[in-house]
């Protein structure tokens, strides 16, 4: 099995290289769009919705739509927003499995450990299966961040990815991760962590709505 990730588990002053494995995997099965007459492949096209004509790739933005207008995000934009790359699973806090509501489980790997680091790992692992709990932070996946918990599982470490915390619409109570990993800035005071495109919705977005509409206006007066 090919790993997808290599780095290391750190808290405090441990560090411990390991590997990264998919613990699932998908059993879908992926069937292609065929022309019933010669069972050509279908294609779809990108295509200008007012004009009908086909937009090529280099001419194609990204935008929010807000109070049905739509303010542009430039690559800046999004560069700001993501993630500082870690090759550290930063462990936070150790915790009681119980006091995370399984309703923030995702996706599972399986973490194997480089051979400087055997040692330590078994004893982490052995430390969590006494204690009965399980480590919680956050790691770098895919230039996106997100918070996940390391537990033991017979004779390895599994990481679990958890999912971020959200309002209940029916105000159901339920147990949510204790922490969220703090949003930290590197020398150029780039966010490290992916929500960070929020506050572009919130800050940016209203400005660029703001400045739009002015502009609008004057060229209507």
């Amino acid at each position: 099995m090919r790993s997808i990730w290599t780095g290391a588990i750190g808290f405090g002053l441990v560090n411990i290289p390991i590997k990264m494995y998919s613990a699932v995997q998908g059993s879908e099965l992926d069937l292609d769009m065929l022309d019933k007459k010669d069972h050509s492949n279908i294609r779809f096209k990108r295509v200008n919705e007012k004009t009908g004509k086909e937009v090529a790739w280099e001419n194609i933005i990204k935008g929010y739509k807000l109070n049905d207008q739509y303010v542009i995000l430039t690559d800046e934009d999004f560069a700001k927003a993501s993630p500082e790359k870690s090759k550290i699973i930063e462990i936070n806090e150790f915790v009681e499995e119980t006091k995370i509501d399984s309703i923030y489980y995702e996706t599972p790997y399986y973490l194997e450990p480089d051979k400087s680091g055997a040692k330590a790992y078994a004893l982490l692992r052995e430390a969590l299966h006494k204690t009965g709990k399980v480590g919680f932070g956050s790691f770098v996946l895919r230039n996106k961040e997100g918070l996940c918990l390391i537990k033991p599982m017979e004779n390895i470490l599994v990481l679990c990815r958890i999912r971020w915390a959200r309002g209940d619409p029916r105000h159901r109570r339920t147990q949510r991760p204790r922490r969220q990993p703090q949003t930290r800035r590197n020398e150029n005071g780039r966010r490290t962590h992916q929500p960070a495109l929020r506050p572009l919705r919130h800050r940016q977005i209203q400005g660029h709505l703001y400045r739009r509409t002015a502009q609008i206006n004057k060229s209507k007066g």
